[in-house]
């Protein structure tokens, strides 16, 4: 019985929840951006078929993400600008394939996740960005039989941060969903 007190002791002490770790559904993942163009309307687009790591621990209201955004998934429904905007003038593929957002902080309201803190790095330079979450959840997936876990995110962001001459903002939202490893 002193065994089984102590055991229990420990336990509710130090915890045994640790971080889940899920893998991105490409399918279910992409980063879309909107810009002003020229005060008349707006430009529009999205990257697809992300890919990464998410780290998740509910108890501990913890996380980590780790995301790529392939360049080459660019699409904003018109090739002719989608082949512009791969040049040295914007993203400049050939150079830099892939943007990356990097966090290990999750803020938390209460039991609600409310922001992703991190690090997005475009054309090899790394600002902060702060994600915040407009909705997060975890729900058993019947099709793949595994947990999910996902939700919307979204920014405002100064592309001159990361060297680019114009626009001067642009709003971003990211939807993730990544299944349990």
């Amino acid at each position: 019985m002193k065994k089984f007190l102590l055991t229990a002791l420990l336990v509710s002490s130090f915890g045994v929840a640790t971080a889940a770790t899920y893998t991105i559904d490409p399918h279910h993942a992409n980063a879309r951006f909107s810009t002003d163009h020229n005060g008349t309307s707006s430009n529009v687009g999205g990257f697809f078929m992300l890919e990464g790591k998410v780290q998740f621990d509910p108890a501990k209201k913890t996380g980590a993400v780790d995301v790529v955004i392939p360049i080459s998934k660019l699409n904003s429904g018109n090739p002719d600008f989608d082949k512009h905007l791969k040049t040295p003038d914007f993203f400049n593929a050939d150079k830099f394939p892939d943007m990356r957002f990097v966090s290990d902080k999750f803020v938390f309201d209460g039991d609600k996740l409310k922001e992703v803190e991190g690090k997005l790095t475009i054309l090899g330079k790394t600002q902060t960005v702060v994600l915040n979450a407009a909705k997060f959840n975890c729900y058993h997936n019947k099709m793949a039989n595994k947990e999910a876990c996902g939700g919307d995110f979204k920014a405002k962001i100064k592309p001159t941060d990361w060297g680019f001459k114009a626009p001067a903002e642009a709003k971003i939202k990211i939807q993730i969903e990544a299944f349990k490893d």
